[in-house]
This record gives C-alpha cells, sequence and structure tokens, in this order.
C-alpha cells in the first residue's frame, strides 16, 4: 500500500548517503522522482537553487538512489528497475523479474546497488558496473527500508514502512549478503539509518512520536528519543542527527554527542524524504511537489520550490560545472 493511503508514511533514505560533499569542479544537484508527473527531475541547489536542470520521463518512478559518480538507479513499484546514464540521465539498462520494489540503496564504495522487493521479500544485488543483477537473497515480505553501516559490512532492512521485524544481515562481501539476525523494536520502525560511526543504528517510528537507538552489533535497545509526529525520515550530516516529520512539517536535528536536540524549523508540508550533502540538506514534499534546501548549521531554509504536483524520494549526484 502507498503511503499516502492508509498509512502516512514515506521512504528514504536514506537513508542517502551520509555527509555527501561534492568534489572539486563538480556541482551538486537534486534527482527527484515525480512519480504522478512520471518524471524523474534534476534541480539545481546551492545560490541558484530550485531550477530544473533536465526533466526525463520515466513511468510511475518511485524511489531514486544515486552515488556522486555513476549510475542513477529509479524503482518503479510494477516490477522494474531502471538505471540511468550519470549527466545524461538517459536509460541505460532496464532490469526486470520484480514483484514490488520499493526502495534502493547504494552500497558504500559506489559498485552495488541493493533493492528491496517486498513483494517476493527479496533483496536484490545489482552490479552498476555491470549492469545486471548478481544476487538475491530472501530477507522476508514487505522488505522496504535499508541501510548500511559506513564500512559497508553491516545492512540493517525493515520488513515493511511499519515494522515488528528488522533484519540484520552481513555485507562484508557486498555481491553476497547474509542474513545474521533479526532485532524486534519495542516500537513499530519506520526508517532506518546507522550514525557515520557506524556505532549506533536508528529506528524511526512508524507511528510514535520516538525514534530508537540500536547497537548495530547485538541489536540492544540503547535508548529512545522524541521526535516529530510520525512517520519520520532520518539522516546524518556534520555530527548531527536530521529528522524530518512530513505530517508535522518539521525538520530537526539531534547532536550525535549528546543526543540532545538542536534546532527545529518548519518545512513545507508532507517533507518526508531528505538527502544531506556538504553542510546542507534536501528535503521533498510528497504532498505539495516543493523542493527545499537548508543550510545544515541552524537549519536556516535557503529556499523552497514547487517542481511536480508529488516530489517523493530525493538523492544527491554532482554534474559538471
Amino acid at each position: 500500500m502507498r503511503k499516502f493511503l492508509a498509512l502516512p508514511v514515506v521512504g528514504g533514505a536514506l537513508l542517502f548517503p551520509t555527509g555527501v560533499t561534492a568534489t572539486s569542479g563538480d556541482r551538486p544537484v537534486a534527482l527527484v522522482t515525480a512519480e504522478t508527473a512520471n518524471e524523474v527531475l534534476a534541480v539545481s541547489l546551492g545560490a541558484h537553487g530550485g531550477r530544473i536542470l533536465k526533466r526525463v520521463h520515466l513511468a510511475d518512478p518511485l524511489m531514486v538512489a544515486a552515488p556522486l559518480h555513476g549510475p542513477t538507479v529509479v524503482v518503479n513499484p510494477h516490477g522494474i528497475v531502471t538505471l540511468l546514464g550519470w549527466h545524461s540521465l538517459r536509460p541505460i539498462k532496464v532490469l526486470r523479474g520484480f514483484r514490488t520494489p520499493e526502495v534502493a540503496r547504494i552500497a558504500p564504495g559506489d559498485r552495488y546497488a541493493y533493492v528491496a522487493d517486498g513483494g517476493s521479500g527479496d533483496l536484490v544485488v545489482i552490479d552498476l558496473g555491470e549492469r545486471k543483477v548478481v544476487d538475491r537473497i530472501q530477507v522476508g515480505a514487505g522488505a522496504h527500508h535499508l541501510a548500511f553501516s559506513p564500512d559497508g559490512r553491516r545492512l540493517w532492512v525493515a520488513l515493511s514502512e511499519v515494522a515488528t521485524t528488522v533484519v540484520r544481515l552481513d555485507t562484508s562481501n557486498l555481491r553476497r549478503p547474509r542474513v545474521v539476525g533479526r532485532v524486534h523494536p519495542p516500537l513499530p520502525a519506520h526508517s532506518v539509518g546507522f550514525a557515520p560511526d557506524g556505532r549506533t543504528v536508528w529506528l524511526s517510528g512508524a507511528r510514535a512520536a520516538r525514534v530508537m537507538v540500536f547497537d548495530p552489533v547485538d541489536g540492544r535497545l540503547m535508548t529512545t528519543l522524541r521526535a516529530g509526529r510520525a512517520p519520520q525520515e532520518v539522516s546524518f550530516a556534520q555530527g548531527r542527527a536530521l529528522l524530518t516529520s512530513g505530517y508535522g512539517s518539521s525538520l530537526e536535528s539531534i547532536s550525535l554527542g549528546t543526543l540532545r536536540p538542536l534546532h527545529l524549523v518548519a518545512a513545507p508540508y508532507g517533507s518526508f524524504n531528505l538527502a544531506p550533502y556538504d553542510g546542507f540538506v534536501v528535503t521533498t514534499s510528497l504532498l505539495t511537489g516543493e523542493v527545499s534546501e537548508f543550510r545544515l548549521q541552524g537549519l536556516q531554509r535557503l529556499w523552497t520550490t514547487k517542481v511536480a504536483p508529488e516530489a517523493r524520494y530525493v538523492a544527491i549526484s554532482d554534474w559538471p560545472r
């Protein structure tokens, strides 16, 4: 079921690469899925942010994931994953054989993409260099949000957008992941994210205004923090946890050192998804179609622009100047 129907939840992310930094000579752009418009949009960031630089027509593009340098992965929930060329955003490969794929993540190192196929319960590994599926592993029906540890050796996968089970995998061999355990959080979980130091895993609440912090090694619950209205999305940058609450119209930051709140600001209604980069963070609104950019320091909003009827997922990619 889609997030804006029975349960108001949105993926993300995230969790996208934490602390993404633009390389010299390149400029970061936001890649946004405008699902109901059947488009993937490249949106400018920074001083001239909010301009649509490119539109690519794709049927029902639900989710986007991208390394800074390399092909973009776009998930169609009707069983198709499309790879788009870096910069051109032209389709370079269409992969079929999925049932209901909804979430993709780029593994550390940018060689592999993992796709959670909730319909089949498979976690599917795509070699971006070879442009083909190289492995499938059963993790459980409803496989959805997933996050890698910064070193790429661990992966957690939430089973559904309202998850009572999270599967732990060993990904020390990124081409051949294996299941090593399961976690049953005390509250239904939504988004998953590893802190940049790899010492904690954060699970956001699917129904509660809470975020749960776990030990990544043994799956032990370490603490629970207050958060905005559920569901939340979580990502990390510059010593901060970043949390969106689409139904609470908020973006907040929490210190990873003290676990205390730093800033809480208003965001467009429906801003569930987020992607940090180089001292900034971008949010997208599923309900208003607006893209916003904030400065991480103080969460100062730089601009907000409506780009489509709905703006669902967002990823950051580098383009040449």
